[in-house]
């Protein structure tokens, strides 16, 4: 379910709660910050996940007028699971930076070649970058915008206990993670 004005915190009462609200976003984060493999991180947002960023936005750039707020949630609801998706934000990571270089060049296409896998069911391919194009025919970008779209027995499965694993099939790039209960139970609670 997509944010709406009334959702979100004037800026005295986030300023009140902030201490509080970033604890819990925290907390949240570091259990749906996801390593695959040592160079890419899925991060999988949640509604509160976005709000925090939402509230962060407001307060940093003082918006307070409707158009500007309304501004922020058109930038940022797109990333709000729908109750049958899940929503991802991958970051490709190499620290030193003519590597960075090299490997975003080998890796072209590795957000099409992201998927996570509920149980026995099929792999689900991400959906990535809709927005806007993150990559030319010399490099991808180290950061992509993703969704998963899940059927409804896949749904089914999850809520009742299956695995959910996140992998990536680049033929530069191949590791996969079965997620922590912590992490599969977070992502199960936002489907509907």
């Amino acid at each position: 379910m997509t944010l709406k004005r009334e959702d979100l915190l004037s800026l005295e009462e986030y300023s009140n709660q902030r201490d509080d609200f970033r604890r819990k976003a925290m907390e949240e984060k570091k259990i749906r910050v996801i390593p695959v493999g040592t160079s890419v991180t899925m991060h999988f947002e949640n509604r509160f996940l976005v709000q925090y960023q939402i509230q962060e936005m407001l307060r940093i750039e003082k918006i307070f007028d409707a158009e500007g707020i309304q501004e922020e949630l058109d930038a940022y609801n797109p990333m709000v699971p729908t109750g049958s998706s899940w929503k991802a934000t991958q970051m490709i990571e190499f620290p030193d930076p003519e590597e960075r270089k090299t490997e975003l060049a080998r890796l072209i296409g590795i957000d099409r070649k992201t998927w996570v896998q509920v149980g026995d069911n099929d792999k689900v391919y991400a959906i990535s970058d809709e927005d806007l194009e993150r990559e030319t025919e010399d490099k991808t970008s180290s950061v992509h915008f993703m969704r998963f779209e899940l059927t409804q027995p896949m749904v089914e499965a999850a809520k009742a206990g299956a695995d959910i694993t996140v992998g990536i099939d680049h033929e530069n790039y191949q590791h996969h993670v079965t997620l922590g209960e912590a992490a599969r139970k977070s992502l199960v609670a936002d489907l509907v």
